[in-house]
């Protein structure tokens, strides 16, 4: 039996508070908003009772943050992309801000198990004046429950139309993309956060912004694989490769606190769900 699940969320500033209306089909649920901040940021948390993915799934997202809302969204758990007999699993997400809108998207990791055939696409449509985070973690197999990536293909593509594209196949068998130096060196966990502006960002705030992650990046223990980068003038990414996710995520938290308060000039306020 395969699962289609669909959702619609809706980030609406009203009368000084951002409000989130949503709308689904199929297992696929917004809980209800948190207000940890006070009402100018609407947390939400994204939940897909299946748990996960296999052949023949698809789960399609589409939000919307209007002008002056801002809103969070994280998930439970990862997204899991089991086994396939023959049939793709697809997840798509499309995210899409207005003007003077700010949106976090920082879901949980997807994990890919071994024999999956999996795409997880994510768009992300800009108006000039907005502004966004977000990050995007795949851990391929896991490594520490003795269950590795073998066999299998996955699809990871990442795009800011006009402005920014990053898109990859990672295939199991490919021994020299999955364990050279010149691929994956043998690390089973990518992970990248991205800053996304909907207009050029001035040099200096670029400048400053690549300088906090680097500072940070110094000083942690992936320095070695991890770095920090500007791709377009619009963009600024942090990339990292590690054994397993938790050291990478803890990276990518790091920097999202910091650029947190230096885009912003908010403090980080992690949703309570990552610490239960």
């Amino acid at each position: 039996m395969t699962w289609h699940a669909s959702l619609q969320l809706d980030y609406r500033r009203e009368a000084g508070r951002t409000v989130a209306r949503h709308e689904h089909s199929g297992p696929l649920r917004v809980l209800q908003s948190l207000y940890p901040e006070g009402d100018a940021v609407c947390h939400n948390v994204l939940v897909h009772p299946p748990g996960g993915l296999v052949g023949g799934d698809t789960v399609d997202i589409a939000v919307r943050a209007s002008q002056n809302a801002h809103g969070l969204i994280t998930t439970p758990g990862a997204t899991r992309f089991y086994r396939s007999e023959g049939e793709l699993a697809v997840q798509r997400t499309t995210l899409n801000l207005t003007s003077d809108s700010r949106l976090e998207w920082l879901p949980l990791e997807a994990i890919c198990y071994n024999n999956c055939r999996a795409e997880n696409h994510l768009t992300i449509n800009m108006a000039p004046g907005a502004e966004m985070m977000g990050w995007d973690v795949t851990a391929l197999g896991l490594p520490l429950a003795n269950q590795p990536f073998h066999s299998g293909n996955f699809l990871q593509h990442i795009e800011v139309p006009g402005v920014w594209l990053e898109r990859g196949r990672i295939q199991a068998q490919d021994h020299r993309l999955m364990n050279s130096p010149l691929g994956l060196a043998g690390q089973r966990c990518l992970a990248s956060l991205f800053f996304v502006a909907g207009s050029k960002l001035e040099r200096g705030r670029r400048d400053i912004a690549l300088e906090t992650a680097r500072s940070i990046i110094a000083a942690h223990s992936l320095k070695a694989t991890a770095g920090a980068t500007s791709p377009n003038g619009q963009v600024v990414v942090v990339r990292v490769l590690a054994p397993v996710v938790e050291p990478a995520m803890n990276l990518l938290r790091e920097v999202w606190a910091a650029w947190r308060h230096y885009f912003w000039h908010i403090s980080q306020s992690p949703p309570r769900i990552w610490s239960t």
